[in-house]
């Protein structure tokens, strides 16, 4: 465990890949031009669990967006087992922060509405759909409505949805951010069990150090834009982790130090603009 300046690439089992990727949104009549991205390169192995962490605005989401296809980068690629991303596929799957389901369906009728877009058979969405209400613990939930569910729950069912395709990746945008405290425990806790019994690869974005050292393999801290990554973080402690154990102490207080310094990066630009506007 500990702290690496840059991510050291290794050409075995990469799952995904990020080659000096540069995201620019262009100006607009109402806003200025930004660089929200600057020479990202990172890898992602086979199973692994990674999570990307930075301050507010830093681009986390995204860079998430362009693995998932819905963003193109400016400059760079990004590939998914060696092929290079242009939108998005069914080799990797997405959870939102919000639960994005669609309340005239039930919870089956959720979980395999991708399946049946591909034309899966009835006999082949049922199967897929059991298997993930047992893993997810929603059995017995499978004929109720989203209105009907807990936010934990409907974040379950968000979960099997975006795993009833099997993808290769799993992509996730704070999708435990709009649960209470109380919840977001259970909820690492349940997807730790869940990860760990489809062992996908999972790139995870998170604006909560706590939660990325609770789950993460790798931890990819990205500094305020543009953003580069500023440092990377391997977690070898076994799960369940102990928030008191002396090392998820020792590298979430080397994380927060750096953190900290992105953050008062971010706050002295915001100052300079607001003095700025005043002139």
């Amino acid at each position: 465990m500990g702290h690496v300046e840059e991510p050291v690439m290794d050409q075995e089992n990469v799952k995904i890949r990020a080659l000096n990727v540069k995201k620019r949104f262009a100006s607009t009549p109402f806003t200025a031009g930004v660089t929200a991205l600057q020479d990202i390169s990172l890898e992602v192995h086979e199973g692994e669990f990674a999570a990307l962490i930075g301050p507010s605005g830093c681009g986390k989401s995204t860079f998430l967006y362009i693995v998932a296809g819905f963003e193109k980068a400016t400059a760079g690629e990004v590939q998914i087992s060696g092929h290079t991303v242009t939108k998005p596929g069914p080799d990797r799957g997405i959870v939102f922060q919000e639960y994005v389901l669609f309340p005239w369906l039930n919870v089956e009728q959720n979980i395999t509405f991708g399946l049946e877009i591909q034309n899966a058979s009835k006999a082949q969405c049922k199967g897929r759909c059991r298997e993930l209400l047992e893993i997810t613990g929603l059995s017995g939930f499978e004929n109720n409505y989203p209105h009907t569910l807990s936010g934990g729950m409907q974040q379950r069912v968000a979960i099997a949805r975006a795993l009833a395709y099997d993808p290769e990746v799993l992509l996730m945008d704070e999708p435990f951010g709009a649960l209470d405290a109380q919840t977001k425990r259970r909820m690492i806790a349940d997807f730790v069990r869940i990860w760990e019994s489809m062992n996908k690869t999972v790139l995870f974005v998170t604006h909560s150090v706590e939660e990325a050292l609770m789950l993460a393999d790798t931890i990819f801290l990205f500094s305020f834009r543009p953003s580069h990554i500023k440092g990377v973080f391997r977690i070898e402690l076994p799960r369940p982790r102990d928030v008191a154990h002396p090392k998820f102490v020792q590298i979430q207080k080397e994380i927060m130090y750096s953190l900290d310094e992105e953050v008062e990066k971010m706050m002295r630009l915001e100052l300079k603009g607001d003095e700025a506007k005043q002139k």
